[in-house]
């Protein structure tokens, strides 16, 4: 999602495994990386779930500037002061939020429903029926709603 106007700039539906949510995020920032200059860094927002150490390696290698959110209980913190310290990255924390109003948008406005499937296939029936624009995933299967993972 574009933080400034709230619009979804690319999505992907990927089976649910603990991992899928962080390394398609970084799939994703690589298939966009190439609208922009390596020299122009971009940001990208996430919750705690993606302050981890490959996620956060990942995006800098991509000159990109992670502003996750700290997960500090039990554990050390990828994210450190380089990061947090620029008012940036507070208003990136306040902003990220935005992204769950698209599936509430999804929802009531645009005539979704609660993913109640399993499979991918059976989603893209769903995303399609709706007049969403369905892409193909890298295994040529999956494609649909980002964050809509369905379950194995």
């Amino acid at each position: 999602m574009e933080n400034r106007n709230g619009l979804v700039v690319d999505a992907a539906l990927t089976q649910a495994d603990g991992y899928a949510e962080r390394a398609t995020a970084l799939r994703l920032l690589q298939r966009r990386r190439s609208e922009r200059p390596a020299s122009k860094r971009w940001t990208v927002g996430g919750d705690k779930g993606y302050d981890t150490k490959d996620f956060v390696a990942g995006c800098r290698a991509l000159a990109v500037t992670p502003h996750v959110t700290q997960n500090t209980t039990g554990r050390r913190s990828a994210i450190d002061e380089r990061t947090t310290r620029h008012a940036g990255y507070a208003l990136s924390q306040k902003v990220r939020k935005r992204v769950e109003e698209v599936f509430g948008w999804k929802k009531t406005v645009g005539g979704g429903c609660k993913l109640r499937c399993i499979g991918a296939a059976p989603q893209r029936d769903v995303d399609a029926a709706h007049g969403e624009r369905v892409q193909p995933g890298a295994d040529g299967q999956s494609g649909g709603a980002a964050g809509m993972n369905s379950t194995p």
